[in-house]
């Protein structure tokens, strides 16, 4: 394990005296302030406040595409990704369209057959779907890179709306209309929307062009809020980054979870994964929902989570939580045996050297390499490449990178390098996916390595642990607890993680894997724990720790959880 370097994020005083003077908590101010916040207006999460639709590109121009099409009767088709973002985003469209009165259906790429986005053969698949040959293919959360599959779509007579917020490649696709954040000359203030933002946004636009058209009264039409709760988990999955537009998104959502106002599906994922709907958070959607919808694209077909997410029969829906529950857990056993290969090879291999960590077995499962490369990449704390047989002389990676690694930069720096050496790649900064051959796997980790090496001028990397400083005593209780546990927080909007030193009073094991502790600071006691750590601690200790609600036997106390301590 790589020891992290503690660090404290500064603070913006000015803004943290602005926010305290318009009564919001003092400690909210502080960690508000000290995360960007500068104004009152960006903490009030509430739908006035929502970025307008207008500013992004082609909208309205998709929107008069879509209403056009709904009042031909003609036959739409949403092609979705095969992750949560898509799933949700494939739920939003045709839960919003459906409402509508659109004739829809969805298909979903399968990650083994026809892999990411909307390709040729997916094309081919969408001409003889059960629902008939569409007139109309939405994209939702992929497109912006399917060139090939736009012209294949255009050649077989078939319209494509793209909707997507992934980097756009040189070429953009030949579509009747692209709606993406991220696409060259697009204003829209926020970067970060989801797959699944993008179409809401896109929903959103097109009521409002039902209203133009009269077919709506000027502020009628569905309720379109009533998706909060998808947009929320699939925004949340995605770890986008959780600018001010993203948290007022997810923040409605969780409210609508809160009230037990929710599609069924996410109320039967509450149930099999034992979460609480009424103090819905953030953590929730991220760690027991989330993944639950993945599985199904990871192990098996989508079609699953997203049916989940669209039916409205209540036991339907708790029948498909329970079957993605089980496909979940068959996920983690699979993971945990190939987790433990990976470290043995590391082990094996002496895993002292390089800046990377590139790793494969012909027996592991392509839809988990992903998460592999994330616990290697977190114990190494380098970028990671994990791949697994796809097909008869390929092989498919996944990659995870550090904050210092734009990971997509580095393979495209390797396919300069070594022309021909990877067949396929795409990603982000922080993600990638690529293709290789199987015979080419021996000369890919030197030359990936080599190039991480070109691009940061290093060769390791240590983990900065950015803290909040110390908790005010007077703070370290169960209401400011719960106060922080109801906040939206997640990537590029740390939760609060706290620094203080404290006296071991008393630790013992518990589950032979996690340590319980009470700890002492300025003659408060504190209980607190450590998960997945066996070590006994010192009686002085140094410790970051974030500060959440207990509820046991309907009392509540705050308790610590550890994340580091020295």
């Amino acid at each position: 394990m790589v020891s992290p370097r503690l660090t404290v994020r500064s603070t913006n005083p000015d803004a943290r005296r602005v926010l305290e003077a318009a009564g919001i908590h003092p400690l909210l101010a502080r960690l508000w302030a000290a995360r960007g916040v500068t104004h009152p207006d960006q903490t009030r999460l509430a739908w006035p406040a929502l970025l307008p639709p207008a500013g992004l590109t082609h909208v309205d121009h998709a929107a008069g595409i879509l209403a056009d099409a709904i009042a031909q009767g003609k036959r739409l088709l949403i092609v979705a990704d095969y992750d949560c973002d898509g799933a949700t985003a494939c739920a939003v469209g045709l839960r919003a369209l459906r409402a509508f009165g659109a004739d829809v259906d969805f298909l979903v790429p399968n990650r083994f057959e026809t892999g990411y986005g909307l390709s040729p053969a997916v094309v081919d698949l969408a001409c003889v779907h059960h629902s008939g040959k569409p007139d109309l293919i939405i994209t939702v959360d992929n497109g912006i890179a399917s060139v090939d599959g736009v012209a294949a779509a255009n050649a077989a007579g078939i319209g494509v709306v793209v909707t997507d917020h992934h980097l756009p490649g040189d070429t953009l696709p030949d579509a009747l209309a692209i709606v993406n954040p991220n696409q060259p000359g697009c204003g829209f203030p926020s970067k970060n929307l989801a797959g699944v933002g993008v179409i809401f946004y896109l929903m959103l636009a097109l009521r409002a062009e039902l209203r133009r058209r009269g077919t709506y009264p000027p502020d009628g039409g569905p309720r379109l809020d009533a998706l909060a709760d998808l947009v929320a988990l699939g925004t949340v999955a995605d770890v986008v980054k959780l600018d001010g537009n993203n948290r007022l998104l997810v923040t409605q959502g969780l409210q609508r979870m809160r009230t037990g106002r929710m599609q069924p599906g996410l109320r039967a994922l509450f149930a099999v994964a034992a979460r609480e709907p009424r103090s819905a958070s953030g953590f929730d959607l991220g760690f027991a929902l989330g993944p639950r919808i993945n599985a199904a694209g990871r192990l098996a077909d989508m079609s699953l989570g997203i049916a989940c997410l669209t039916t409205d029969d209540e036991a339907q829906a708790l029948d498909m939580a329970r079957q993605l529950d089980q496909i979940n857990r068959e996920r983690r056993g699979i993971e945990a045996e190939m987790r433990e290969q990976a470290m043995a090879a590391m082990d094996a291999a002496g895993s002292a050297g390089g800046a990377t960590v590139c790793v494969f077995d012909p027996g592991w499962h392509q839809g988990v390499v992903g998460l592999v490369a994330s616990r290697l990449k977190e114990k190494y704390w380098r970028p990671t490449l994990a791949f697994a047989p796809a097909g008869d002389d390929e092989i498919r990676g996944s990659g995870r990178s550090i904050p210092d690694v734009h990971l997509r930069d580095a393979l495209d720096l390797v396919s300069k390098r070594h022309p021909g050496l990877i067949r396929k790649f795409g990603g982000h900064a922080m993600a990638a996916g690529l293709t290789l051959g199987l015979h080419d796997f021996p000369a890919f980790g030197p030359a990936f390595d080599a190039a991480v090496r070109e691009l940061t001028g290093r060769d390791a990397f240590e983990p900065l642990l950015e803290t909040d400083g110390s908790l005010e005593s007077g703070y370290a209780n169960a209401d400011v607890a719960t106060l922080l546990q109801q906040q939206v927080w997640g990537a590029g909007f740390a939760a609060p993680l706290f620094l203080d030193e404290f006296i071991v009073r008393n630790q013992r094991l518990v589950g032979e894997k996690h340590l319980k502790l009470s700890l002492e600071r300025s003659h408060q006691r504190f209980d607190a724990i450590w998960f997945g750590h066996d070590q006994s601690l010192p009686e002085h200790v140094q410790v970051a720790y974030r500060l959440e609600p207990n509820v046991w036997n309907g009392m509540v106390s705050a308790q610590l959880v550890i994340e580091h301590a020295e």
